[in-house]
């Protein structure tokens, strides 16, 4: 049963990644469907991740307070890593205190 599964999962992935290629063939000209395209999977990873960050400690003020320093960082343009190890710190920090 396991493997009808891994091979619909196989197959829809490739259907996704394929269909675009084959219907397209040329060059999308059109500006707002190219920056459309540009920022969807910006999209979708926050519309999967952000919820599963707020939940997921037991506390939700801890949770928040990541974020806000994620968020404070990476405006100023923080590499990845310090972004991720501050708001990792925030969160244990903030955890402790409350």
């Amino acid at each position: 049963m396991v493997y009808i599964y891994i091979l619909t999962m196989a197959i829809v992935t490739y259907l996704i990644r394929m269909i675009p290629l084959t219907v397209f063939r040329k060059k999308i000209k059109n500006r707002y469907i190219q920056s459309f395209l540009y920022y969807v999977p910006y999209a979708c990873l926050m519309a999967m991740t952000f919820p599963s960050v707020l939940y997921a400690t037991d506390n939700i003020v801890s949770a928040v307070a990541g974020v806000g320093v994620a968020i404070v960082l990476a405006l100023f343009d923080k590499s990845l890593v310090v972004v991720a190890l501050c708001a990792c710190l925030t969160v244990f920090g903030c955890g402790l205190i409350f």
